[in-house]
């Protein structure tokens, strides 16, 4: 929320508002306040927002904001929708902050909305004033221009983002103006030069007869080129003329008034058959998919435990169709048995008109298609564009015959097919009605003769035992296969048990040594560990007092140095005593002091690199004395681990450390 805020203020503060707010003043603005900023920015959007809301009635300024917001495209949430307007009202900061950080975000867009919802958001007019002629007739008119805005305001903005620009338009200008210049310069520099020549008047009528005559020549070549193409297209359209002339020719030859009603017959079954059948099956379908699809949505997302669930009760509705279908089998009628067949031969041809629809239906889609593209490509080609090649129209032809001669085929067996079903459904009739009076006859019979519902209890008997045999046959064949399946079961983990039984012996042997080796490696372990403790304890003893011998040697070398030069000292103030005697051995004295100061200079530059690199040395020094020590421990312990197999220990004296195995 405080970077909504942030960005409310920030953008308030900026052109064109320039409010010089903060985030306190503007936390602690009065409601009306709040909603005057909100028809400021509004405004800012849509210049006829701009207004004193104090000189408005709240109505009017929540109906007015509402509707301009709604023109904008801003989104309601879920738990303000009903009480957005209330907020607008009161002034609301929880509904006015939202819908300030959302106008702010994007108002060169908003600007660009509100200014085409001018002009294309279309005025209601009522059904029963259109109606009325006049009132149509400039609907009609206002839609046209409603389109026409929009083609041309869909320009204007190609020609704004195609990089054209004034600026560069004006340099452009400038440019050419500057280039006419130069060329006037020079063709009179060129007069000049020509009107020292004799006869240049006449040279200059043939030098403009000439450039005259090959202008006229370029334009009769383009001329030549266009009456060719125009040629060739003409052409084209005789080859396309002649074969459709031709095509309609073979069309005619069998076009009889029977031929075009039976046609026409073909195509009203064709039609009704996909209207009242096939499109509201497929329709009904398309239902169903989406209301589970919407019931699948809504409910919430399901754990292993509800899918379990939904198989086990997908497995009880299997079950108790398969014991519904048993008894279906049980309870059948004679006359349905007989009637079989004649079902089958039934579902068979409508699952071949069905699949022949859809092939129709597809066909008919291709051929929309084909119609669409290319009525769109004859309205993007010019008629100076080459249309179709020979060798391509051909191609066309032929593939439009074979098509063609294919849709006769299908179309024939469909009529075929449609005519069988008719033949078929008579025949079903016939039959049924044949079967009805022959079972009305023997039924006379039976009770005449007293034993009504003899042959009805006779099939029935019959039918269930033919079942039951075959419900035997099916569990023999069952337990059989499964005592197979048992046997190859059981041969097949012998197997596996007589490969595996040496895999596992090893495998025991190897667990017994794993075992063993990782005791012996805890027990190795810990000898190292106090081994590796009571060496750290020494080394740390020794780094302290090798520490403090290198204190002790430094301070007897600062004496040492100290007593030297005050010897030195000493012995130069005895000479100066001397006078001049001792003038040489002054010369010499000084001499060597020369070198010796020479000499502790380097010395001290030594000592200098020796301190600088100490830490380091002696870091790598203590790492190779222990791996030093460390590796002759080891050899020390597998050389008695080879020999014996006790426990080590550390012994640890004055002299030296010893590790005894």
């Amino acid at each position: 929320m405080s970077e909504q805020l942030k960005f409310i203020v920030e953008q308030l503060n900026k052109e064109p508002f320039k409010k010089n707010f903060n985030l306190v003043m503007f936390d602690s603005l009065e409601p009306i306040q709040l909603l005057q900023i909100l028809n400021d920015v509004l405004a800012e959007i849509d210049p006829k927002q701009s207004i004193d809301i104090r000189e408005e009635m709240p109505e009017q300024t929540v109906k007015r904001m509402t509707s301009l917001l709604g023109m904008l495209k801003y989104k309601l949430q879920d738990n303000m929708s009903d009480s957005f307007q209330q907020g607008l009202v009161t002034g609301s900061k929880s509904v006015i902050h939202p819908i300030l950080y959302w106008l702010l975000q994007r108002v060169p867009d908003l600007k660009k909305r509100a200014y085409l919802a001018r002009f294309l958001v279309k005025l209601e007019v009522p059904a029963e004033f259109l109606h009325d002629d006049i009132v149509s007739d400039t609907y009609h008119q206002y839609e046209e221009l409603v389109e026409g805005f929009k083609m041309y305001h869909k320009e204007c903005e190609q020609l704004r983002t195609s990089g054209f620009s004034t600026a560069e338009i004006r340099r452009d200008i400038s440019a050419m103006e500057e280039e006419k210049d130069q060329l006037i310069k020079r063709v009179e520099r060129l007069k000049k030069r020509v009107e020292s020549v004799s006869n240049h008047q006449w040279m200059l009528k043939q030098a403009r007869q000439l450039r005259m005559e090959k202008e006229r020549e370029e334009s009769l070549a383009q001329q030549k080129q266009q009456q060719k193409n125009q040629l060739f297209q003409a052409e084209q359209r005789v080859l396309r003329s002649q074969q459709q002339l031709k095509e309609m020719r073979q069309s005619a030859a069998d076009a009889n008034p029977e031929s075009l009603t039976r046609r026409l017959e073909e195509e009203i079954k064709i039609n009704t058959y996909m209207v009242t059948e096939k499109l509201p099956k497929e329709l009904e379908s398309l239902r169903r998919t989406v209301q589970y699809l919407q019931k699948v949505a809504s409910e919430p997302a399901m754990g292993q435990a509800n899918i379990r669930e939904l198989e086990d009760r997908v497995k009880n509705v299997d079950s108790q169709i398969n014991l519904l279908i048993e008894k279906k089998m049980l309870r059948n009628d004679p006359i349905d048995d007989k009637l079989t067949l004649y079902r089958q031969q039934a579902s068979i041809i409508s699952r071949k008109k069905e699949s022949k629809a859809e092939e129709l239906q597809e066909a008919r889609e291709a051929l929309a298609t084909a119609e669409k593209e290319m009525k769109q490509r004859h309205s993007q080609s010019s008629p100076e564009e080459e249309v179709i090649r020979g060798d391509e129209l051909k191609r066309l032809v032929a593939k439009l015959r074979s098509k063609g001669t294919a849709y006769k085929k299908k179309r024939q067996e469909l009529s075929e097919l449609n005519a069988e079903y008719g033949v078929l459904q008579r025949t079903e009739e016939i039959l049924r009605q044949k079967h009805e009076a022959v079972q009305e006859k023997l039924q006379a019979v039976e009770d005449e003769k007293g034993i009504s519902g003899y042959s009805n209890t006779q099939e029935e008997l019959e039918r269930v035992s033919a079942i039951k045999t075959e419900l035997d046959e099916k569990k023999g064949r069952t337990l059989d296969d499964m005592s197979e399946m048992v046997k190859r079961l059981n041969s097949l983990i012998v197997e596996k048990k007589s490969a595996l039984a040496p895999i596992i012996k090893e495998l025991r042997s190897l667990r017994q040594r794993r075992e063993e080796l990782s005791q012996e490696y805890g027990e190795k372990k810990t000898q190292y560990e106090s081994c590796a403790a009571g060496l750290e304890s020494n080394r740390s003893q020794l780094e302290q007092e090798v520490k403090a011998l290198r204190e002790e040697m430094a301070q007897k070398e600062n004496q040492y140095h100290y007593i030297n030069s005050m010897s030195e000292v000493k012995i130069l103030r005895s000479c100066c005593s001397n006078g001049y005697r001792n003038l040489f051995s002054f010369s010499f004295l000084f001499l060597r002091e020369v070198i010796q100061i020479k000499m502790l200079s380097k010395l001290r530059e030594e000592q200098k690199m020796v301190k600088e690199n100490h830490s380091a040395n002696m870091e790598q020094m203590k790492m190779w004395r222990d791996l030093e020590q460390l590796m002759e421990c080891k050899a020390r312990c597998f050389i008695k681990a080879q020999n014996q197999g006790s426990v080590g220990h550390v012994i640890q004296d004055e002299a030296k450390d010893m590790l005894v195995l």
